[in-house]
């Protein structure tokens, strides 16, 4: 048995099947971590939907904010933006499997002693904290009040964690962290607007993971999310967006049950696309 975690498919099915081929996956023997944005920007977001789905637990997947976006647009809380690629999904015939299968997705996980997110996490939650506020956010989002946390979902305020938030501000705060988050403070304030590299950094802010008093900093972290950032490895952190979508790679990296990491391995993308976010 195999474990691996892959980066940002962004609807780009033909670049996963090749990883898939490459690493020689199967799903009676192996698992797949896919650390969000499954779908968006891309040619094949059903196409990738329907290869994951069918992969049942050989499949384990984060939101990442593509994803929770194409939920609310779905439930019709949501307008479509001009350069989403939505569209086989919502008009597939299949869209209602599509759609329940992805609110059934998790916002973190922790296996193979690995904690995985899309983004990041805040420098004042530790790895128990992440796991317990994400379970927040998918009871929202399978509960009866799905709707209206996803009407709600959108915006950067509140900016900081606090415990003392409640409903809409609380669920906000966590899914930012978890699903936008590239640029904090040392006090754990967020920003949304700066989009390149590490060192495109506001002043005042650092990249998540480099906030010296992180309360993370022991735990295996894989996220992805940061294009712009590229492939990031460390002792204990796996950055794995390599911009597949915007003509970049698709990576995987295969991960044992101490969450120790081996070789990344990549296959080329040919989609001709503007980055963004």
């Amino acid at each position: 048995m195999a474990n691996y975690l892959v980066g940002d498919i962004q609807g780009c099915d033909a670049p996963l099947g090749q990883l898939l081929g490459k690493i020689g996956f199967s799903p009676s023997r192996d698992v797949l971590y896919v650390l969000g944005d499954l779908v968006n920007r891309g040619p094949d977001s059903a196409t990738v939907l329907r290869r994951l789905v069918n992969l049942g637990d050989a499949a384990r997947c984060v939101l990442g904010n593509h994803d929770l976006h194409l939920l609310a647009v779905a439930h019709g809380v949501r307008p479509a933006r001009a350069n989403d690629t939505l569209d086989d999904v919502l008009h597939a015939p299949d869209r209602q499997r599509l759609i329940e299968w992805l609110c059934q997705q998790r916002l973190a996980l922790f296996e193979q002693n690995c904690l995985m997110v899309h983004a990041g996490v805040l420098p004042g939650w530790t790895a128990e904290k992440t796991l317990s506020l994400a379970a927040e956010v998918e009871s929202a989002l399978q509960g009866p009040d799905s709707v209206d946390f996803l009407r709600q979902m959108y915006g950067s305020e509140p900016a900081h964690w606090d415990d003392s938030l409640r409903g809409a501000a609380r669920t906000r705060v966590i899914v930012n962290a978890l699903t936008r988050m590239r640029f904090c403070s040392q006090q754990g304030v967020m920003e949304f607007s700066a989009k390149e590299g590490a060192t495109s950094a506001p002043a005042g802010y650092l990249p998540w993971f480099d906030v010296p008093s992180r309360q993370t900093a022991n735990v295996m972290i894989a996220f992805g999310h940061w294009s712009t950032l590229g492939l990031i490895r460390r002792d204990k952190l796996l950055g794995l967006d390599t911009g597949c979508v915007w003509g970049g790679c698709l990576s995987a990296v295969q991960i044992d049950t101490s969450g120790k990491c081996g070789a990344v391995l990549q296959v080329p993308c040919l989609q001709a696309q503007v980055p963004g976010s």
